[in-house]
């Protein structure tokens, strides 16, 4: 049986420190634990400040809201639920949160239209009952900007295979999930840098 959701998650760190945010008892939403957004975010230090990120899935909004914390420039969050997209809008307002937004629509239907300005961070963590990483990471590639960073949340038995342009510069594991933070490459550049990455790691959480 899994587990229930907890009432509410909080930021860890940045502006909005401390800030709860509620995590409504519906089927699929399992908010990204306290120790993977504050692995993810190590990872990220220093790559946030001024940048634009997506949040599929938003949920609670617990990625694209840990993100404006510190410091993005705007932050887009789609859900699909209009229960949680209300949630999201005012909790946006509760924290008077700058430079976010909710689209209530279906993520891959909003990936298959044309692409606004591109995204330099994108959070890719659907619930895992319905399997859809695959094909919204083959959406994904028209809205990155160069070089931009996507982090995929999947169980972890579950296999995923990258756009051959994404290159795995992370990887975490808890008991039942993984982790991981790719850097997406031009595809020109693709081939020179292929096996040549260094210091891709493994983190334990």
């Amino acid at each position: 049986m899994s587990k229930r959701p907890p009432g509410h998650v909080r930021i860890i760190a940045g502006s909005l420190r401390g800030s709860h945010l509620p995590v409504a008892s519906v089927p699929g939403l399992r908010p990204t634990t306290d120790r993977l957004r504050e692995t993810l975010f190590n990872w990220l230090q220093g790559e946030v400040e001024g940048r634009r990120a997506l949040d599929l899935f938003a949920g609670t909004g617990a990625l694209g809201l840990e993100a404006a914390s510190r410091g993005a420039a705007e932050v887009v969050l789609v859900e699909r639920d209009p229960a949680l997209a209300r949630s999201l809008d005012g909790t946006l307002g509760r924290l008077k949160v700058a430079g976010a937004r909710v689209e209530q629509a279906d993520a891959l239907a909003w990936l298959a239209r044309g692409p606004e300005p591109r995204f330099e961070l994108v959070f890719l963590d659907p619930p895992f009952d319905a399997g859809l990483w695959q094909r919204a990471a083959e959406l994904l590639p028209p809205w990155l900007a160069p070089r931009a960073w996507i982090y995929v949340e999947l169980p972890r038995a579950t296999p995923f295979q990258p756009p051959p342009a994404w290159r795995l510069h992370r990887e975490s594991s808890s008991r039942d999930v993984r982790g991981l933070l790719f850097r997406a490459e031009s595809a020109a550049g693709a081939a020179t840098l292929a096996g040549s990455f260094q210091g891709a790691g493994t983190v334990k959480a």
